[in-house]
């Protein structure tokens, strides 16, 4: 893990839809019909609050497909 702020969360090709990322952090990842898992357009916005969990989910990944960017600055507050 890092003290650096998330910039950016992908998931690459291969994802298995085992929803363990869903479970981990539901407000960044979304399974909706059972075969893609996909990040949140809004997702984002919760990428300072919930760093641990988005970091857990890529490391507990069976298949390893979430990337995680990390930026050298911290990220910008979230827009109310």
């Amino acid at each position: 893990m890092t003290d650096r702020p998330i910039r950016s969360v992908a998931i690459e090709a291969g994802c298995i839809a085992c929803k363990l990322c869903q479970d981990i952090a539901p407000r960044v990842f979304l399974v909706e019909d059972d075969r893609d898992c996909v990040v949140r357009p809004d997702a984002s916005q919760h990428f300072a609050a919930l760093r641990e969990d988005i970091e857990q989910a890529a490391r507990d990944c069976p298949v390893e497909v979430i990337k995680v960017e990390h930026g050298s600055t911290p990220a910008p507050a979230p827009r109310a």
